[in-house]
């Protein structure tokens, strides 16, 4: 039976990796990566599996290991994680959902990361006009157990165009509409862990509905999608 579930072995490669971040390391634990690797997609295999139970995936992405360094001040070629995630299918659904592994630094996110600026505009311009709804579904008791608070990027200023004294500016700011859930190693390892990050992922639903309802239609409600 494939493994759908990470192993100890995947940590353990990640911390070697951490400690040896270098080309010559790296090749002589090829086989290795490759191995950890294969656990990492038919682990990511296992989840999609639970989500087409609640939701229409599109497209399901593994990152690859390797850091683009051209502009950034750490030089190091690997990451030190794997990391994957899923669209949903259909202009009708919007967001989408991350999934990183690491040694005590896993974690789970859904979405949305970066906004068009056409969208971004249109999220604003609701929330302005009824920041109720989208209160009631970020803070519904399941919903804020699950993924606590809302978290992103955000602007230190009101938008140009929107009232610095709207009561809900703070959710005006954003910029971003992230919602992140960490994991510990051990729940990470246990066999039922891709079941956990569905069950996690299916609770987000009424955000992103509420969010593809959004992006769908005008101010009017009239649909944008042909």
């Amino acid at each position: 039976m494939a493994q759908s579930s990470v192993t100890k072995e995947t940590f353990a490669f990640l911390d070697n990796l951490k400690e040896n971040n270098n080309r010559d390391w790296f090749q002589e634990n090829k086989a290795t990566f490759l191995d950890r690797q294969e656990e990492m997609k038919q682990f990511l295999d296992a989840v999609l599996s639970e989500m087409t139970t609640h939701d229409h995936i599109e497209k399901l992405k593994l990152y690859r290991i390797y850091r683009d360094v051209r502009f950034s001040k750490n030089k190091t070629p690997y990451k030190i994680n794997f990391s994957g995630s899923m669209e949903r299918a259909g202009l009708e659904r919007r967001g989408g959902y991350f999934i990183q592994i690491a040694s005590k630094g896993s974690f789970i996110a859904a979405g949305f990361w970066n906004p068009e600026k056409e969208d971004l505009l249109r999220i604003r311009k609701e929330i302005a006009l009824d920041a109720q709804s989208f209160k009631a579904v970020i803070e519904e008791p399941e919903f804020k157990k699950t993924w606590g608070t809302l978290s992103g990027d955000a602007l230190k200023t009101a938008p140009r165009g929107f009232d610095k004294e709207d009561p809900s500016i703070a959710l005006i700011r954003h910029k971003q509409f992230l919602f992140v859930k960490h994991f510990t190693d051990k729940q990470v390892l246990q066999a039922n862990f891709p079941k956990l990050v569905s069950d996690s992922f299916r609770v987000i639903r009424p955000f992103f509905d509420l969010m593809s309802a959004i992006l769908s239609t005008n101010l009017d409600g009239e649909s944008l999608i042909d």
